[in-house]
């Protein structure tokens, strides 16, 4: 009996525990291009990212938002001037995507008062997608906090209607008032396809309650259809001179609807349960440095006659 009353009293004291020291942590969850690459077709097919699977980081809420980048420099091997931070928002629609930079000024603050600013957007834990961009010289592309106004960060996945298989390939900064037909060529580059293959793209808006992925009209700028930061671009080669009854899937569109039917549970928590009230995040300690995935980044830009440019990220596999 005493024993019993003993157990009960240490798994009191260290529940105790623990809430003494959530309340002196901020439990930093960080999302990398590494982490949608190894996610997306495998483990989910919708929006971006499963946050309950990446990195979590436990800074001290007193501590600056510098802890942070230097135990993510220790983690992954990314030097802190290459970091830019972005904050995830979860829209109207239900998708979770990344919204915006964080701020210098943000970037100086404590981690605890970063906490606040998340909460702002609907998030209970603070999430961050950690964007790594380098020049060809190997300095910072971005100052931290600096983005154009014009500029819009998108995300890319190749859709194969052969494999049936749609993969992650990297992210992409383009001007708003830019085309979709001015990166196409960026893209066969990026899938392997040849300069003369046609390719089609779709925009993947949404996936609850129903699916909504549309063709994107190459011919509208960025900013009349109305893509902005963290929106996703399908793509696939064009099948409209081929015959489509080979295939189960021809387009983006019908995959998608194919396997929103087919595995409804294992895509309702892409926005992470830890997002809801129901579930207390306990802070977590810093695990050993990973060993940091070969990410091929480059500086591609169009053509001088359209006058806009854009930063490729892209994953060899």
């Amino acid at each position: 009996m005493d024993e019993i009353v003993k157990k009960d009293q240490e798994e009191k004291l260290q529940k105790g525990k623990e809430k003494a020291e959530a309340c002196l942590y901020t439990m930093i969850k960080v999302a990398r291009d590494e982490d949608l690459a190894e996610q997306i077709g495998k483990e989910i097919y919708f929006d971006l990212v499963d946050h309950d699977k990446v990195r979590t980081f436990c800074i001290e809420k007193q501590k600056p938002f510098t802890q942070l980048k230097e135990e993510v420099a220790k983690a992954f091997g990314i030097p802190v001037q290459f970091q830019r931070y972005w904050i995830w928002a979860k829209r109207q629609n239900h998708t979770y995507r990344p919204a915006r930079v964080l701020t210098a000024q943000e970037e100086i603050q404590p981690v605890g008062e970063l906490r606040e600013v998340s909460n702002k957007w609907n998030n209970d834990e603070l999430k961050l997608f950690l964007e790594v961009e380098l020049c060809l010289d190997l300095r910072p592309l971005h100052p931290a906090g600096k983005k154009t106004r014009e500029e819009i960060l998108l995300f890319l996945k190749l859709y194969d209607p052969l494999k049936e298989t749609i993969r992650y390939v990297g992210h992409l900064f383009v001007k708003g008032s830019g085309k979709p037909l001015e990166i196409k060529t960026k893209l066969k580059e990026l899938a392997g396809f040849s300069p003369d293959e046609e390719i089609e793209l779709f925009e993947e808006i949404k996936f609850e309650p129903s699916l909504m992925c549309e063709k994107i009209n190459s011919m509208l700028s960025f900013c009349e259809g109305q893509l902005e930061d963290g929106d996703i671009i399908c793509f696939q080669k064009s099948l409209q001179n081929q015959c489509t009854e080979r295939y189960r899937f021809p387009e983006v569109p019908s995959f998608l609807e194919y396997m929103h039917n087919r595995q409804p549970k294992e895509h309702e928590m892409l926005v992470p349960s830890s997002d809801f009230p129901t579930k207390k995040p306990q802070p977590v300690k810093v695990a050993p440095a990973d060993t940091l995935s070969m990410v091929d980044a480059q500086v591609v830009d169009d053509a001088a006659s359209h006058g806009s440019h854009g930063l490729l990220t892209t994953f060899q596999g």
